[in-house]
């Protein structure tokens, strides 16, 4: 699971079976001093976030999970909103390193 910001909506006439009525939204991924990294993404919204809001997103399967449709091909979802962000450790690193896991 990764920050995300919400920076807009996204509207489609036609959706894969399963998706109507889904609401999707572009999140702006964002890293640990919750600056942008990376390139915006669609993602399916289960948490009713709005624009501007802090979301948590799962990737992969758990976003499958989060917005259960049998067969559902879903790759990012938006899964709570963020109130606050306490890090007790400053020097923690939530980067993927060369060769670790995505999983």
């Amino acid at each position: 699971m990764i920050f995300g910001r919400i920076i807009g909506s996204a509207v489609a006439t036609r959706k894969y079976p399963g998706l109507e009525g889904a609401k999707l939204l572009i999140v702006q991924p964002l890293d640990k001093t919750l600056q942008p990294v990376g390139r915006p993404a669609v993602a399916v919204d289960v948490a009713q976030a709005g624009m501007g809001d802090l979301v948590l997103l799962a990737r992969k399967r758990e976003a499958a999970v989060a917005f259960y449709v049998p067969n559902m091909p879903l790759d990012l979802a938006v899964v709570a909103i963020v109130d606050r962000v306490d890090l007790a450790q400053q020097d923690f690193d939530m980067e993927l390193k060369p060769g670790m896991n995505r999983f």
